[in-house]
């Protein structure tokens, strides 16, 4: 019976605390002593240091004969600081007339979420279909916050952009504060801070980069039928506490609504897309939405765009919404980069005469990074595979 093949992390500080306070040794089996190592030094809910960990195995009595081999398979599989392997070198040498211990393995992770069957996964499509299509008709009139935060940085492997692969030294461009009002289905943005200042400046004129039509646009032109979009199972994964299947996506250029451009160049082109669409287990509802840019003419002044957009559930009018929470676009040219951080805040029940003021943004935490951190499960099972027509 593997007892203690396994244990809780999040008794782990309890149990550590108490060992340490205790006036008589601890006994403890090799594979006791091996799992409970693990469980200590791969812990994310708490932070032991090497001192800690030295501290609990000088209160320790080894059951078993504790060996060099052990030691060194340890070292190999977790980083064990020179005090923590000072003192199992102790209870190695304390523990030589002792029968020899063995060490279980660790527990095997969890098996693989095996995908929906091909008849589930188009069942699926279809009720997400009928949700995007229908998206902006269910939502109340309301208004919200939108702070948008834009950036810029060199091109790693340009000249000032660092060494081809290094991460982009992003600096701030600026920061604008907008009302934005989705009134009998149309969305209306007006500019009200730029950089902390009250402006009178027209959103559509105040040049740089902008985005429109989070509310409905980006699933309308994934899931309107003549865009033919084509869909493949991706994986199971978890977005803010909830269970979401990810389906892969992608939308031919013959097809496609999707549009970029240079403003001050007055260029524009549709381009093809592919990315992912992230959906609620439970609801079958939108979670967030991935998109990159295909097609791309080789000439033209901008060579990728990515874009994620994350949707959370938000109670209005007494009813609980999913709306977009936080989306993000960057945009690669021949030697920089452009980054559009969108936030959405404090959305509240449409008034015409609603005012956004200066503390409407500073009284609105930022999102956090955990909110928009996807877990997805490893080594998932390729799907099955389709059904010939």
């Amino acid at each position: 019976m593997r007892k203690w093949g396994y244990m809780r992390l999040g008794c782990l500080a309890l149990w550590l605390s108490l060992c340490l306070a205790a006036a008589t040794p601890t006994p403890m089996t090799v594979d006791k002593l091996v799992t409970f190592l693990r469980n200590a030094v791969t812990s994310t809910d708490y932070k032991y240091t090497d001192l800690d960990l030295a501290g609990f195995l000088a209160n320790v009595k080894m059951t078993e004969r504790l060996e060099d081999h052990t030691i060194e398979e340890l070292q190999g599989q977790i980083r064990l600081g020179p005090k923590t392997l000072a003192r199992l070198r102790m209870l190695r040498d304390q523990s030589q007339s002792l029968v020899a211990g063995k060490v279980l393995p660790p527990p095997l992770p969890p098996k693989p979420i095996p995908p929906p069957s091909a008849e589930e996964q188009a069942a699926i499509l279809d009720e997400v279909r009928d949700y995007a299509l229908t998206y902006s008709q269910s939502l109340p009139d309301f208004i919200c916050t939108q702070v948008t935060t834009r950036f810029g940085a060199p091109l790693p492997g340009t000249r000032y952009g660092g060494a081809v692969g290094d991460a982009p030294h992003w600096q701030q461009f600026d920061r604008l504060t907008i009302r934005l009002s989705y009134f009998q289905q149309h969305e209306d943005y007006k500019l009200i801070l730029q950089n902390n200042t009250p402006t009178q400046v027209d959103y559509a004129k105040v040049g740089g980069s902008r985005s429109y039509g989070d509310f409905n646009s980006v699933m309308l032109e994934i899931f309107e039928r003549r865009a033919e979009t084509h869909f493949e199972w991706d994986h199971w994964g978890t977005l803010r506490g909830k269970r979401v299947m990810a389906f892969a996506y992608r939308i031919p250029l013959s097809n496609s609504d999707y549009h970029i451009g240079v403003e001050d160049q007055k260029l524009s082109i549709t381009v093809g897309r592919h990315g992912l669409v992230e959906v609620d287990k439970e609801t079958h509802k939108i979670m967030r939405v991935t998109s990159v840019a295909d097609d791309i003419p080789a000439n033209f002044p901008i060579k990728k765009v990515e874009s994620t957009l994350d949707y959370d559930y938000v109670e209005l009018s007494g009813r609980t919404f999913l709306l977009p929470l936080k989306g993000n676009t960057i945009a690669t040219a021949s030697d920089n980069l452009q980054k559009l951080e969108n936030e959405f805040r404090i959305y509240r029940k449409y008034e015409a005469e609603s005012t956004i003021s200066f503390g409407d943004e500073t009284n609105a935490p930022p999102v956090s990074d955990d909110k928009t951190k996807e877990t997805v499960d490893p080594v998932q099972p390729p799907p099955p595979p389709k059904k010939k027509q």
